[in-house]
């Protein structure tokens, strides 16, 4: 029988299975990876946290490849998942310096944060999307660390609730920051991605993909390129102002011109050939987009 993800519905089972005393908060907690004692052998199925977690690694090292190099990150890095994700547990993860902050959803439940926690979109980002952090964001992020764990180990009161609260959203707001940065450093590299999405989507609209699949998916798209969705929304929005679904439908509607201005179609071959069930679908979208319907387009092109 095949193995299945370990799952963690509280912070003291987790605390438990790394070696651990009982965290001072139920629902809340610091777990410092140096400290841990664990095989991740037990753990190759991966594990299921019922809380969000969000890491710190001081002492790691990630290899992002662009071309023929490697761009080194030695200062650490973060990443971030959300309650009933799959996590790896990989071999290496043993031997890296760090901490992780538990934070289970019925702590924030009753205020704003339980909100605003899920519009911050690297909750969605893969592992291999990680934060990498400068010497001065390092410390900048183990300050507020080091405060959250500060306030749970020397008092739990009125008032600790609040602190840590506004805590977690300086934490978050820092990672926003950071992240932000991270896109504006790599522009680079988020040229290449876009030049590759740009090339995906001129051979998926050349081809019979539409007429066979439909329109392309987001989810598809971030498949093609080995990127999660979110991450790839974020980056686009970082560097032209669209997410995903609007670079989609901007490459759509040049095609879709493209096609109108030959006259050998009709609107409705047209729609059908970008993959649209429907040409009302289509005319509804060309006109949102160019403010013309398809047919006022056309009469206006062969006008000029």
């Amino acid at each position: 029988m095949k193995k299945q993800p370990k799952i963690f519905d509280s912070l003291s089972e987790l605390h438990k299975a790394m070696g651990q005393p009982k965290p001072s908060h139920p629902l809340i907690g610091i777990l410092n990876y140096g400290e841990a004692v664990f095989d991740p052998k037990d753990y190759e199925q991966g594990i299921i946290l019922n809380f969000y977690k969000i890491s710190f690694k001081t002492h790691f090292s990630g290899k992002l490849r662009y071309g023929h190099g490697f761009y080194d990150f030695e200062e650490g890095g973060m990443s971030f998942i959300s309650p009933g994700q799959i996590l790896r547990m990989q071999d290496e993860e043993a031997d890296y310096s760090g901490m992780s902050l538990h934070i289970h959803p019925d702590f924030i439940r009753p205020y704003s944060l339980n909100t605003k926690i899920k519009q911050y979109g690297f909750f969605g980002y893969s592992a291999a999307e990680a934060l990498y952090l400068s010497e001065s964001e390092k410390e900048t992020i183990l300050g507020v660390f080091h405060s959250i764990q500060k306030e749970l180990n020397e008092r739990i009161d009125g008032f600790s609730q609040d602190v840590i609260l506004s805590q977690i959203e300086l934490l978050l707001n820092y990672s926003n920051r950071f992240y932000n940065r991270q896109f504006l450093t790599r522009k680079a590299i988020n040229h290449d991605v876009i030049s590759k999405l740009e090339i995906l989507l001129e051979d998926y609209f050349n081809t019979e993909k539409t007429i066979e699949n439909g329109l392309p998916t987001v989810q598809f798209i971030a498949n093609e390129l080995q990127l999660s969705p979110r991450y790839l929304s974020d980056l686009l929005r970082n560097s032209n102002g669209q997410n995903t679904q609007q670079f989609i439908h901007d490459k759509l509607i040049e095609k879709a011109k493209e096609y109108i201005a030959t006259g050998t179609l009709s609107i409705s071959e047209i729609a059908y050939k970008l993959g649209f069930e429907h040409p009302q679908s289509f005319n509804k979208l060309f006109k949102k987009k160019t403010s013309l319907t398809p047919v006022a387009f056309q009469e206006s092109f062969h006008k000029n």
